[in-house]
């Protein structure tokens, strides 16, 4: 990093108009690259509350080696760009560790990780008008379904408004969407075929168009039934990473096989590249990056 923490501290108390600044002379690229593929690393876990990796609970909470880590997997070769929150990507715009990457902005982080009120998922983060003010270059959202839960049809309606407001803007929207529900007062997803063929057929439906509109999906329990499960939709498509506990590798094989499918055009993978179970960030992304 170019430059150290109290360096950033600075730089924000004295000049916060740096962060417009960095912004408005970054340089930007396509979203798709020549190899047609994506390759995200996703950070905007802390906003949500979300810190733990493995058996470390706080592991993300050291905010100088999270960025040192980004850093370091925003310079390997085929990486395409990053997800984040408004404060970790203003960092990295501060670092010029964002020239020609794909800059997504995380706009749902209300739903906090193990609150009660974890399922009601306000859209506390970016807006499609903050995103298009800084010239980044896509939006992600959060949308977890309980059929249980009343406040589920908020998350759906405020999904479709940030949809509409993305492509007003000519933003790029990557929905995350998942059939949830609570076990012993825990969020649990269901990934079974069935549950994530009906969230993609909700998600893709959201908002006045769908031109503007990705899908951000899981793995089923089943890899096998991917392919089955994409037929449910003609928009483009990326895998999520997730918590992979100590089997990498066989992380590794079903994302493997969930790219030989045609809606699939890459990944956005947080925790298990930026804090590897195994080995170095640099290994863990350039294995990663060999899938696609």
């Amino acid at each position: 990093m170019s430059l150290s923490i109290p360096d950033l501290v600075s730089v924000r108390a004295r000049h916060p108009e740096a962060v417009a600044e960095a912004a408005a002379r970054r340089a930007r690229r396509p979203l798709l690259g020549a190899s047609g593929r994506l390759m995200i690393v996703a950070a905007d876990h802390p906003a949500r509350g979300a810190l733990g990796v493995g058996d470390r609970a706080l592991a993300m909470a050291d905010r100088a080696d999270l960025l040192e880590r980004l850093c370091v997997a925003l310079a390997r070769p085929g990486v395409d760009g990053v997800l984040a929150t408004a404060d970790i990507l203003e960092d990295l715009l501060l670092l010029g560790a964002l020239e020609n990457k794909v800059v997504m902005g995380s706009m749902n982080r209300g739903g906090l990780a193990g609150a009660v009120f974890e399922l009601d998922d306000r859209f506390t983060g970016h807006r499609a008008q903050d995103l298009a003010r800084l010239r980044f270059d896509a939006a992600k959202t959060l949308t977890r379904i309980d059929y249980d839960d009343p406040g589920s049809l908020t998350t759906l309606e405020s999904t479709a408004r940030a949809i509409d407001d993305c492509a007003a803007h000519g933003l790029p929207i990557f929905v995350e969407p998942f059939i949830s529900t609570r076990v012993d007062g825990r969020v649990r997803n269901d990934l079974s075929a069935e549950a994530v063929t009906r969230s993609i057929a909700i998600a893709a439906g959201l908002g006045g168009t769908s031109a503007y509109t990705w899908l951000k999906l899981p793995v089923t329990e089943n890899p096998d039934d991917m392919g089955e499960v994409l037929e449910t939709s003609t928009l483009p498509a990326v895998l999520l990473g997730g918590e992979i506990g100590d089997d990498q590798e066989g992380a590794y094989e079903r994302w493997r096989k969930a790219l030989r499918l045609p809606t699939v055009l890459g990944m956005v993978v947080g925790r298990s590249l930026l804090y590897p179970a195994e080995g170095s960030v640099e290994t863990a992304v350039d294995t990663a990056v060999g899938l696609l």
